[in-house]
């Protein structure tokens, strides 16, 4: 079976087939896990609710990574398996992250660990119910994790083309969680750089979101240094720009969009690359009053007057800028990389709507 072409405009397509992919899966999992009984089940079920939903934009972008450096005919299913791996990868590091950051929701719905918390108490049994619901949030990331290696190992492709990815996504898994526990510890200390903060948007972020997808598509491809390095010129500043619009949406997005609580960045106290501008360039005053209020529980009155000392520092704004400004790095060296290596031009095109989409999302 030779691949389909999805154009711009069939990107519910791609998702509707890459959720079909994950949900078989699933099923596979659920099957395996039945003997178990009804705990595993909640935990299968669980694990379906946190990788359903999104933008789908890591698997996206390995998916048309792939088509840009492939130069032969290919089995579509296969490379949808590979792809959906890694929206299994990034289910898990939001179950770890919402634990870690005590989130509440996750798009729109309890967070893992306050779901399973909420059914301790519901059913009544002994012990502390949040020690519950972190164990359960821990073990279903786990889970999650090694689904995610164990569906890129068995995608359906040739293993001298999986070897290959697999190193990828090792290094991608080294990355990201070394890039969280550089944020953690940022938090803990309660400050950081503008500096700082740009080291763990790269690697808590920006590399797992769209640099090390488009690796493991290229990689599976058969594609070689040099095509891989294009690659990252192309989708190192995207992910960055990604990251910065992600922390313009945990301060100024609607929760309808994002469903996550109004501010919720600033109440979870997250030392991004806008608080650090922020906090740099406010009046002492209104620096000291964001910089206290970090990380405490706000009223709709006091997110609003956070956002205002934002947005009077300028910090809104230059962020704005970066993220146009790594927009069109990304779309030209896209362009470069198109005559250099030899990408496709239709891949390209594909991956400059995503370029769009992944960084014009509205607040």
């Amino acid at each position: 079976m030779t691949g389909q072409a999805w154009d711009q405009g069939d990107q519910d397509k791609f998702r509707a087939e890459l959720q079909a992919t994950i949900d078989t899966f699933l099923d596979e999992q659920a099957d395996r896990l039945a003997p178990l009984g009804e705990d595993a089940a909640r935990l299968v079920a669980e694990g379906r609710a946190a990788v359903s939903g999104g933008k789908r934009f890591r698997a996206a972008f390995c998916y048309w990574g792939f088509r840009a450096a492939a130069g032969e005919e290919y089995d579509d299913r296969a490379v949808l398996r590979a792809a959906a791996s890694l929206e299994l990868l990034h289910a898990s590091a939001l179950v770890h992250d919402d634990l870690m950051d005590a989130s509440d929701t996750r798009r729109g719905r309890p967070a893992t660990h306050r779901g399973f918390g909420a059914l301790h108490q519901e059913q009544g049994w002994p012990g502390d119910p949040e020690q519950y619901g972190a164990a359960a949030a821990i073990l279903l990331g786990d889970l999650l994790l090694s689904w995610s290696d164990e569906l890129l190992r068995r995608c359906g492709l040739p293993w001298d083309r999986v070897g290959p990815a697999l190193e990828v996504l090792d290094a991608c898994r080294s990355e990201v969680i070394a890039g969280q526990f550089l944020d953690v510890s940022v938090q803990a200390r309660g400050r950081a750089t503008v500096a700082d903060a740009m080291t763990v948007l790269r690697y808590k972020s920006a590399k797992y979101s769209i640099e090390r997808p488009l690796h493991i598509g290229a990689a599976l491809a058969g594609a070689g240094p040099e095509t891989l390095a294009a690659l990252t010129s192309f989708g190192l500043p995207l992910g960055e720009a990604f990251q910065l619009r992600d922390d313009l949406l945990g301060v100024f997005g609607d929760p309808v969009t994002t469903g996550k609580p109004a501010g919720d960045d600033l109440v979870e106290g997250k030392r991004t690359v806008l608080i650090a501008l922020a906090l740099e360039a406010a009046p002492s005053a209104e620096a000291a009053r964001l910089d206290a209020a970090l990380g405490t529980a706000l009223s709709p009155d006091e997110v609003s007057e956070l956002r205002g000392i934002i947005d009077r520092s300028g910090a809104h704004t230059q962020v704005e800028a970066k993220i146009d400004d790594l927009a069109q790095r990304a779309v030209q060296a896209l362009a470069d990389a198109r005559t250099a290596v030899g990408l496709d031009e239709h891949a390209c095109a594909v991956l400059e709507g995503l370029a769009a989409s992944a960084t014009r999302r509205v607040l």
